[in-house]
């Protein structure tokens, strides 16, 4: 699954510069990898996109906030945007999903396979990213 998203995403080419697969944090005595890390060369910002195979939890968007919180204090240098996140799940609970999503005040997206992509994103944000129809587009292209 994730060498799908991150061909289709090499693909889309709209901006769109590879950084890294399973990157590695290290905070604490504790090890975290981030699914897929790109750079977007028009937004001049950080995207960490997660994937989750079952059903969204809380704890999906609280590690995806801390990854982004770290992106944004480790990597990010003075002139780049705040980092965004993009949480890929199986199942999306809309209800849950406002809730944990309440008070964090990084960009985040989450979505299930089947429905629209990021609606937490700004809105100037939203035409740089992909679709979750062209996402099962380059699904169904490698079946």
């Amino acid at each position: 699954m994730i060498d799908h998203i991150q061909t289709f995403l090499l693909e889309l080419g709209q901006g769109f510069a590879f950084v890294g697969r399973q990157v590695h944090l290290e905070l604490g005595d504790s090890d975290f990898y981030l699914d897929l890390l790109f750079y977007h060369i028009k937004l001049k910002c950080y995207v960490v996109v997660e994937l989750k195979m079952g059903k969204l939890e809380p704890g999906h968007i609280s590690q995806l906030n801390m990854y982004l919180n770290v992106v944004n204090d480790v990597l990010c240098e003075a002139n780049d945007n705040r980092t965004i996140g993009l949480l890929l799940v199986k199942e999306k609970d809309r209800v849950v999903a406002e809730y944990t999503l309440s008070g964090i005040n990084n960009p985040i997206g989450i979505s299930n396979w089947e429905k629209e992509i990021i609606k937490a994103l700004p809105e100037n944000l939203k035409s740089s990213l992909p679709s979750i129809e062209e996402i099962e587009n380059e699904f169904a292209n490698e079946e």
